[in-house]
């Protein structure tokens, strides 16, 4: 889905932009994604595994920019990649097509200054106006400073998965099931 930047101003007095996560920022997000899953266990990914290449990433950023049913944006603070969020439509079957799941990050050192409530909230109108109704993510049970916004933000907690991750050091994590209405 392709939609307009959004200008916000952080609790520090920085200006963020949020718009479209496009094929040019592939290498940039490649990056991204392995420096935020080093920063916290809370992702589904040690940072070994992300190995996507940049023309991978291009491709899927150009698919989702021509999906209807899905968005990517990415937050900038200076010129600078802070952090992105998405969400993909849960299919176009009549049953579950108003509905679509979410994930984001943001770099450890942007957290607090309001990016990832104002992500959320963009996200959430981009969702709406694509004719979803209902928005869903997985957090882990362990992970409080992310339960917190998800619940500032509107979603409700309606279940969890018991060991529904894994750590490298042996220890089993559940995982909260959110959602909320759009």
């Amino acid at each position: 889905m392709r939609f307009p930047e959004k200008t916000i101003i952080l609790k520090d007095g920085r200006t963020c932009i949020l718009k479209p996560a496009t094929p040019d920022l592939a290498e940039e997000l490649i990056r991204f994604l392995k420096q935020i899953a080093a920063e916290t266990p809370f992702l589904t990914r040690y940072p070994d595994e992300v190995d996507k290449k940049a023309e991978e990433e291009a491709e899927f950023l150009n698919r989702t920019l021509e999906n209807p049913a899905a968005a990517m944006l990415a937050a900038t603070v200076d010129g600078k990649l802070a952090g992105n969020c998405s969400f993909f439509g849960m299919g176009a079957r009549r049953k579950n097509r108003h509905r679509c799941s979410m994930g984001i990050a943001l770099y450890e050192k942007y957290w607090g200054l309001g990016i990832g409530t104002a992500m959320i909230a963009y996200l959430s109108e981009l969702a709406k106006q694509a004719g979803l109704e209902q928005m869903e993510l997985i957090v882990v049970a362990d992970n409080e400073r992310a339960k917190a916004l998800y619940r500032k933000s509107g979603f409700i907690e309606y279940g969890r998965l018991p060991h529904g991750m894994l750590f490298d050091d042996g220890s089993y994590h559940d995982e909260i099931l959110m959602y909320k209405e759009l």
